[in-house]
Order: structure tokens, then sequence, then C-alpha cells
């Protein structure tokens, strides 16, 4: 197979550069090439199992090309034959574990996730007790549950874990309270509804919830006619949801009909989790508006002091190894030398360590007489 052509090719490292000559064309080139390579290893009559590199490959050549109905090879995009979801799609040929994921429009990378602990005793040195590490694609508040396990195990348990928003989900504050004794303090997703997130009309809020009853009332008085659930929802990180509905009899004739629902022909629904989650969600939104709730989660802020030394002080963000499994070893060991460079620079004799100390930015602002968020780092707290 390797023909002239074949080694004009691939018979040095193939670079497309910012602005190839006629990309499409030697994208679909290199695809026959594999599809001629792939049918060849598949025909071979020596006996000989294809490898896990031609497995690897022949799922590249799925997930990135299609036949057409004429049976030309096609370049998939999103809108030409669909792409896989990050979750099963490979996107390095030296690791084939490694995903991709993107966070906004400006943070994005391949490979795995880092979850990183800490104390954050005001008296003490903070230290890292639990380094996860997981798919890139996978939802940061499904690696919750473990940290805590293994937390238990070693006996290392905090009485309240402030975490990110991307960790808090009802489901996991009230698993954590059940099993481990744990109050997870963070940012709980709000009111998902359109009225809600445009701040006009009547949002699930404004609709009274009778469990004992089985009912839901509108804020216009009227009673819903159906009630069902809970249904099992497909994120493990969301909670079961209860559906009540309204029918298009009483919906039509409501003056205020625009404030509740722009379609024309339909009824609204209400979703809503079952009763013990409902109450957690309101007590944990009101308790999160309160100043004290605020100045005890300001206590985290500093973390992201962590990841930054993790990250830039001990260049954990290249993995020098393949696999989640070794990669996670890397972290661990990084972990443990971020542990030690910090514990050696204190001693019980001497006084507490002083916390983050303020960057020059805030050492100017304070110079001037400029006020600055108590949540941003400073001297002592």
């Amino acid at each position: 197979m390797a023909d002239e052509d074949w080694g004009r090719r691939y018979g040095r490292q193939v670079r497309l550069g910012k602005n190839p000559t006629r990309p499409k064309t030697r994208i679909l080139a290199a695809g026959e090439d594999a599809c001629r390579l792939l049918d060849r290893l598949h025909r071979s009559g020596s006996g000989c199992q294809p490898g896990p590199q031609a497995d690897a490959l022949r799922q590249i050549v799925v997930q990135n090309y299609y036949r057409d109905e004429a049976g030309r090879l096609r370049w998939r995009t999103a809108d030409d034959g669909g792409l896989p979801p990050s979750s099963c799609a490979i996107v390095s040929p030296y690791d084939t574990t490694a995903r991709y994921v993107r966070h906004g429009h400006i943070i994005r990378w391949e490979g795995f996730a880092a979850h990183v602990t800490e104390t954050c005793d005001p008296d003490s040195v903070n230290v890292i007790t639990d380094v996860a590490t997981t798919s890139a694609a996978t939802n940061d508040g499904q690696a919750l549950p473990g940290i805590h396990t293994r937390l238990a195990r070693r006996r290392l348990l905090p009485g309240e874990h402030l975490v990110d928003g991307g960790y808090t989900s009802l489901v996991h504050l009230e698993r954590a309270a059940r099993e481990h004794q744990i109050t997870v303090s963070g940012p709980l997703p709000g009111n998902p509804t359109r009225q809600h997130r445009k701040g006009e009309g009547f949002d699930r809020d404004d609709f009274h919830i009778d469990f004992d009853r089985r009912q839901v009332t509108c804020p216009q008085g009227q009673v819903s006619a159906g009630w069902h659930g809970p249904y099992p929802t497909s994120s493990p990180t969301a909670a079961p949801l209860i559906v009540a509905r309204f029918t298009k009899s009483q919906c039509r004739p409501c003056p205020a009909r625009t404030q509740c629902t722009t379609t024309a022909d339909s009824a609204r629904t209400v979703g809503f989790p079952p009763r013990e989650l409902r109450d957690l969600q309101l007590r944990v939104r009101a308790e999160q508006q309160t100043p004290a709730w605020r100045a005890r989660y300001a206590v985290r802020s500093g973390v992201e002091g962590t990841m930054n030394e993790l990250a830039h002080g001990h260049a954990m963000r290249r993995c020098r190894y393949r696999g989640q499994s070794k990669a996670h070893l890397q972290r661990v060991l990084t972990a443990i030398a971020v542990n030690i460079e910090r514990l050696s620079r204190w001693s019980v004799t001497e006084d507490p360590p002083p916390g983050r100390p303020p960057t020059a930015f805030q050492t100017f602002l304070d110079q001037q007489g400029i006020t600055r968020p108590k949540s941003w780092r400073a001297l002592g707290t």
C-alpha cells in the first residue's frame, strides 16, 4: 500500500498549518487512505487480529467521516452528518481516553479534569486532602460523592464543604447530609424557567404547590388538572421531577395568559422536585441571600490560588503520561509535593501563617483608600 503518493503524504509528520492548501481535499484523501488500510487489515489472511491502534483508527474514521448515498466519503460536521458527543469522541491518537471539553467561549482543553480538596482552617496551613481525576466530559458534580467517600475512609470529612457552583445540586446536598452529615455550601442553580430568567411573568415560584392534595394553584386561582411523576432524569446530578399540568380550557380564557405562557395553543405545565428536595431548595436559596452565608462562603475565594499554584508552579496542566490512571497518579504526587512545600514553611512553635498576601493592584487600592469587595483575598484572611 505504501506507494509513491502514500510516502509523499505520510513519509513525514503531517501538519495542515493555519492556512493549508486545499484542506478539504487533503482531509478526504487521508480518510480514503484510512478506509483502505482498515479494509486491508480486515481482509488480511495472515490470521493476525487488529490491535488497539487499528480499533482506535476505525472509531476515529467513523466519528469524522461518513459515506453518502452515492458511496462517496464525506467529512462530518455538526450540520452535515452530525458529530458524536464529546463524552465518547476520540481527540488524540496517543491517548484514546482523553476527551475534549469547553467551558464557555474561552476555556477549552483535551484530556482530563482534576478536582482538588483542601482544608481552610484560619489557624493552620491549608493542606490538600483529596485529588480526583475524571474524564473532561464528566459533570463536576459527579465527582462529589466519590470525594466524600474517600475523605470518610481517611477520617478527614469536614463539617462543611465549600464547593464551586458546578458541584452543587439538590441530589448531592441531600445525599451528603444523609450519608456523611456534611453541609455542602455552594451557589445553588437558580430557577430555570423562562419567566424567571427574563424577570417578567409568572415563574415556578409564583405557583402554590400542595403536596398533600397533589395539586398546584396558579397566581390566578386555577387548580391544576393533572399531577404526574416523579420522573427520573437523564442527568445523575438532577433531581427527579414532578409535573403538574393545566388544561387548555383553563389557560385560554385567562386574562394573564401572556404573563404565563406565550404559546397560543397550549397550557402551562409546572415542574418541581419532590417535597423533601423542594423544601431543601427553598431553604438553601433563602440562606444564600443572607450576609452570614456570604461571609462564610468567602473563605473559599483563595482556592483559585491553589489551582494556579498547581497549574503554573508545578505544571500539573501538562500530563507526562498516557491514560487516566497514570494522569491521576501524577496529580496525586503533585499534590503531595505542594503539601510538603507548604508544611516545610510552617512551624507549630510559631504564630499561625498569614493568609495569602494581597496583589500589587490590591495594595495600590488600599493605599489610595479605594474600597474593594471583602471576597478579594487580603492579608490575614
